[in-house]
């Protein structure tokens, strides 16, 4: 057998290896984690990883959220939630500056509350609200950016797959985690709400405000679009704040919440169910295999011993609490230029995770600026997985280039955001501790 260090030099070299040859980030990190059990173990408890991990992970009952939740997106977005939305949120805000793009982050949080899934929501509103804007004559870069940022709003604001993640990952609460994200979440969507007001009063000329009168019984008229988000957040996380059943429960219950809205909407037939089914079921098998093979990973980083050498090594340097969290923030922020958000946390948390609380910090706290991270990654060049979407997406010509550049405001918004949360931790734990 060889030491510990020698073969956490060779699976860092391994895992870079088939990261860089485009072997899926799950699989990586499972092979990763198997090679290096094999090399500082042995057989025996290498292949005992490997056989029981899968099983024990996907039979979890706190993990069988996740498809409930995508399930419930995907049935929301069936039922054409997002056309109601945005159709009221354009009613209400259409003739301010910038208030079809304000429109459009309003449409994408509340959204948020149905779908749980970044992608989703801006996969959906580049359809739908990336033309409207154009035509009104809006900056396609302002445009395609303030899609791609809102729809990293679905991270924080409930329910979020993933907070769920992140609780199973730290062995925390998950609905603590994921009405710590209430209050952050809402906070974001306003700062980029004022942000996009600010830019448009400075330079009207990249969202010119709207000329079409509205009247206030057609404004209020639109608020009947809402009722069907309105009832699954209050399902889903009502249920959650209030005891009344867990998080998995609540995941079945908005499940069938969105199941009926789509029936009563009649929007449901045997080829949209099928395929309704079929991209809930992709989704979630994407998302499982990062997670079996991040545990694998983890628990090749646990049985040598890794995690508490380092652990031990950076806490005896003695540094300030918040030296530890810029270093938790720039390996997010790294990192988030080359994978996705789920594979940063499946990777970082059994390491950083220890060091971080034993520094101090509040868990569900850390959960909220470790998920915030998360959503600044999903922006930032040169993968900013939000950004190809758009861009994939995108019904009128448009450039990578062209995102990255409209996302760059909604960056510097985040970093305020960030600081804010550092800065008054009460944003994040109030509700929380209500709960408790």
């Amino acid at each position: 057998m060889l030491d510990p260090a020698t073969v956490g030099v060779l699976v860092a070299i391994a895992l870079a290896a088939m990261l860089g040859a485009g072997v899926h980030i799950g699989v990586a990190l499972g092979l990763a984690g198997v090679w290096g059990t094999l090399l500082a173990i042995g057989p025996d408890a290498a292949w005992a990883q490997l056989a029981t991990i899968p099983f024990s992970t996907t039979n979890s009952f706190t993990l069988a959220v996740i498809p409930l939740f995508i399930l419930m997106g995907s049935l929301a977005t069936q039922a054409g939630l997002t056309t109601d939305l945005y159709r009221a949120a354009y009613n209400w805000l259409g003739r301010l500056p910038g208030g079809l793009a304000m429109a459009t982050t309003l449409a994408s949080a509340a959204f948020g509350a149905a779908s749980g899934s970044t992608v989703v929501n801006a996969a959906v509103f580049t359809k739908m609200a990336l033309p409207q804007m154009t035509s009104f004559g809006y900056d396609r870069r302002l445009s395609a950016g303030c899609i791609a940022a809102s729809g990293t709003l679905a991270s924080l604001i409930p329910p979020s797959i993933l907070m769920v993640i992140y609780a199973i990952l730290t062995e925390q609460s998950v609905a603590l985690l994921l009405v710590a994200g209430l209050v952050p979440g809402l906070l974001s969507a306003a700062l980029y709400m004022g942000g996009i007001y600010a830019i448009a009063k400075r330079f009207p000329n990249l969202a010119p405000p709207s000329e079409i009168r509205v009247s206030w019984a057609r404004r209020w008229r639109s608020l009947y679009g809402v009722w069907g988000i309105a009832f699954l957040f209050l399902l889903v996380i009502g249920g959650i704040y209030t005891g009344f059943f867990v998080p998995t429960y609540a995941g079945a219950i908005g499940a069938f919440g969105a199941f009926l809205i789509v029936v009563f909407k009649r929007r449901l037939n045997a080829r949209t169910a099928v395929d309704t089914f079929k991209d809930a079921g992709i989704t979630t098998s994407s998302i499982f295999i990062i997670v079996i093979g991040g545990i694998i990973f983890a628990r090749y980083l646990t049985y040598t011993g890794i995690v508490n050498d380092i652990t031990d090594a950076l806490l005896a340097l003695e540094l300030g609490k918040y030296t530890y969290l810029f270093a938790f923030a720039a390996i997010y922020l790294v990192l988030g230029m080359l994978i996705d958000p789920i594979a940063i946390m499946v990777i970082t948390l059994p390491v950083m995770y220890p060091i971080l609380t034993k520094a101090g910090f509040d868990p569900i706290w850390l959960g909220v600026i470790a998920i915030k991270l998360a959503e600044v990654s999903l922006i930032t060049p040169p993968v900013g997985l939000n950004v190809y979407v758009v861009r994939s997406a995108s019904p009128i010509p448009l450039k990578l280039e062209e995102v990255f550049a409209g996302v760059m405001p909604f960056l510097a918004i985040d970093v305020l955001t960030l600081l804010l949360l550092i800065a008054i931790p009460e944003i994040s734990l109030l509700l929380p501790s209500l709960m408790r």
